[in-house]
C-alpha cells in the first residue's frame, strides 16, 4: 500500500513540477477573494487566517525545483532560529486538540484530504471563485513557511506537490511539531513555546485541557481570538475545538464541559 502511494505522490509531484516549469502558474493565475471556512465554526465568528506571516519574494522556477528537491533543507532553513518542542514534550490535550479542530483526518491522508478537497470543489465550483478551503495541517504549514498570499488555482497545485513531498520525507509527528513550533498564535507568539509562555507563563507539556483548547483556537484567526484582545471570542473558540475534540472521540462530553467551565489565568 506504501509502495502504491509513493507511485501516486511521485506522479502527481512529476505532473506539477512539469506544469509549473511549462508556465502553468501564468495560465491559471486568477485572483480571487477567498474565505477559508472553520467546519465547526459559529457563523457568528471570523475564521480567515489571515496574519500568518509569508514569504515577499515570489520563487523563480529553479528556486521552486530547489525546495521541492531539497525540501528537508528549505525547512532547516526557515525554522533554523526557532525553538522546537517535540511532540514528546507536548501534552496528548494540545496534540488531540489541534488535530480535531484543523484536520480531523491528520493522521490518515497523505497531505491532502481527498473527501475535503471534493467538498471545497463543489462549492468553489458553484460559486464560481475559491470561496471553501479544504487545507490539512501539512498544507498549512508549507502554505505559512513558503508561499504567498496569493489565491489562485496555480499556488493551491504548489502547496498541494509540496504537501505530497513532505509526506514522504517526514513523519506525522514531526510535520505536527513542525506546525505547532512555526504558526501563529496572536499578540506577537510565533510556536508553541512562546505561546504557552506567553499566555500561561507554563512550559508547553505543563499546560491543561483548557489551556491546550483555547491555544488550539488562536491560529485559525489569531489577531481575532487572541485572549489578550477578545476574551470572550477566546472562550467561544475554545468551545469549539473542545466539541470538535468530543466529536471525534478524543475526549468525552463530560470532560469538555468540565473544561468549558473551569477558569483560565492569563500571565497578564
Amino acid at each position: 500500500m506504501r509502495k502504491l502511494l509513493r507511485l501516486c505522490a511521485g506522479l502527481i509531484l512529476v505532473f506539477f513540477l512539469g506544469f509549473f516549469l511549462a508556465g502553468g502558474r501564468d495560465v491559471l493565475r486568477r485572483e480571487t477573494v477567498s474565505r477559508v471556512t472553520d467546519w465547526a465554526a459559529d457563523s457568528v465568528l471570523p475564521s480567515a487566517q489571515q496574519d500568518v506571516p509569508r514569504p515577499l519574494k515570489t520563487p523563480d522556477g529553479f528556486t521552486r525545483l530547489k525546495r521541492l528537491l531539497f525540501l528537508r533543507d528549505a525547512l532547516d532553513e526557515r525554522i533554523s532560529e526557532k525553538k522546537i518542542v517535540p511532540t514528546r514534550d507536548l501534552p496528548d490535550a494540545l496534540l488531540q486538540a489541534i488535530v480535531a479542530v484543523e484536520d480531523a483526518r491528520f493522521y490518515s491522508h497523505p497531505g491532502f484530504d481527498v473527501e475535503g478537497i471534493i467538498r471545497a470543489t463543489l462549492v468553489n465550483l458553484q460559486r464560481g471563485e475559491i470561496e471553501e478551503g479544504a487545507s490539512t495541517i501539512t498544507q498549512q504549514l508549507i502554505k505559512n513557511l513558503f508561499l504567498s498570499q496569493e489565491r489562485s488555482f496555480a499556488r493551491k497545485a504548489e502547496e498541494l506537490a509540496l504537501a505530497v513531498d513532505l509526506e514522504l520525507r517526514c513523519s506525522k509527528d514531526e510535520i505536527l511539531a513542525l506546525y505547532l513550533n512555526s504558526i501563529y498564535f496572536g499578540s506577537g507568539y510565533y510556536g508553541i513555546y512562546d505561546a504557552s509562555r506567553g499566555y500561561f507563563n507554563k512550559e508547553p507539556k505543563e499546560l491543561t485541557l483548557p489551556e491546550a483548547a483555547m491555544l488550539a483556537g488562536l491560529p485559525n484567526a489569531p489577531s481575532v481570538y487572541s485572549p489578550y484582545e477578545n476574551f470572550l471570542l477566546a472562550k467561544k473558540r475554545q468551545f469549539i475545538v473542545l466539541d470538535a475534540m468530543v466529536r471525534n472521540g478524543m475526549i468525552s462530553e463530560e470532560l469538555a464541559e468540565n473544561a468549558k467551565i473551569e477558569p483560565i489565568y492569563l500571565a497578564h
